[in-house]
C-alpha cells in the first residue's frame, strides 16, 4: 500500500514563520511537523510515500531527501502551479496503481490506529473512508454526518463564514431523519479505492471535498467515516502552531498508535 501526503500549501495563516520554513517543516516536540503523519503510515506498514510539494519545496526535499533515513521511501511530486487539495491525485494514478491507498494532512498530529481504519474500510467495501474527529472547542467548523452505520449521510460545507452559510452535500434527506445523525470533522486522513480515479476532476486544481468526496455522498456511493477518538492536534493558524508547541514543551503527550521512530 501508498500513500500521499499533502504539503504543497502556502501556510498563509501562518505567516511570517512561513514566508522562510514550509509549514510541514515547521517544528513541533522536536519533529517536523510531517514526521507525524510519516509515522503514523510507517507505523501501520505503508512505506512508499508520494508528497506533492510547491512553496520551498527544496527546504522539504533537502530534509526529507529520499526518505531511507524515516525507514520510508518517498517520491517527490512537484507542482510548478497550485492545483488545489484534490489535484495531486492526477498526477499519481500511476503511482498508485490499482491499490488501496491513504491521503494524509501535513499538519496534522494523530495517534490514530491508521491499521485499523484500513480494515474497517475494506471490511465495509467502502471507496472512501474519511476519517472523523469530534472537536469540543466550540468553533464552527464543517460537518461531515454519519449514520449508526458509520456511512456518510451528508456533508455540511462551509459557503460562507461572514455570514456563516453551509452547502449540503445531498441539499435534502429523505430516506433518513437529519436529527438522527451525527456530525463530526475532518481530521486529515483518508483511506481510498483506486475506483476513485474515475469519479475526479479531469483537469486540476480542484478542491477535494467539493471535487470530489460531497458529490460521491449526494449520489449515495458508499463512503465511511471512521472515528477517531484519541489524540489530534492541527496547524491552523500561527496561533494554533504557538499553543501547540507550548503544549509539547509543557507536557510532551503519550501516543498510543503513533511511534516518532522516523
Amino acid at each position: 500500500m501508498k500513500a500521499l501526503v499533502l504539503a504543497a500549501g502556502l501556510g498563509e495563516r501562518v505567516r511570517p514563520l512561513t514566508e522562510k520554513i514550509p509549514k510541514p517543516m515547521l517544528e513541533v516536540g522536536g519533529h517536523p511537523l510531517i514526521h507525524y503523519p510519516l509515522a503514523m503510515l510507517k507505523g501501520a506498514g505503508i512505506t512508499q510515500v508520494a508528497i506533492n510539494v510547491h512553496h520551498l519545496a527544496g527546504q522539504i526535499q533537502s530534509g526529507l531527501r529520499d526518505g531511507k533515513s524515516l525507514g520510508i521511501g518517498i517520491t517527490y511530486s512537484p507542482e510548478p502551479t497550485l492545483t488545489g487539495t484534490g489535484g495531486p491525485l492526477n498526477a499519481l494514478r500511476y503511482f498508485f496503481g490499482n491499490e488501496t491507498f491513504v491521503l494524509a494532512n501535513s499538519d496534522s498530529i494523530l495517534d490514530l490506529d491508521l491499521a485499523a481504519m484500513i480494515a474497517f474500510h475494506r471490511d465495509r467495501g467502502a471507496i472512501a473512508t474519511i476519517g472523523l474527529f469530534k472537536p469540543n472547542d466550540g468553533l464552527e467548523r464543517e460537518h461531515i454526518e454519519i449514520d449508526d452505520e458509520a456511512r456518510i449521510r451528508r456533508m455540511r460545507l462551509i459557503n460562507t463564514r461572514n455570514p456563516l452559510t453551509y452547502s449540503d452535500y445531498p441539499a435534502e434527506l429523505s430516506d433518513i431523519d437529519p436529527a438522527s445523525l451525527d456530525w463530526f470533522m475532518y481530521p486529515g486522513i483518508i483511506v481510498m479505492e483506486p475506483a476513485i480515479f474515475e469519479l475526479i476532476p479531469k483537469e486540476p486544481p480542484w478542491p477535494l471535498f467539493t471535487g470530489l468526496f460531497a458529490p460521491m455522498v449526494a449520489n449515495r456511493l458508499p463512503v465511511f467515516g471512521y472515528v477517531h477518538r484519541g489524540f489530534f492536534r492541527t496547524v491552523d493558524d500561527l496561533k494554533t502552531y504557538e499553543a501547540i508547541r507550548r503544549e509539547f514543551e509543557i507536557s510532551p503527550p503519550r501516543f498510543k498508535h503513533l511511534s516518532l521512530s522516523v
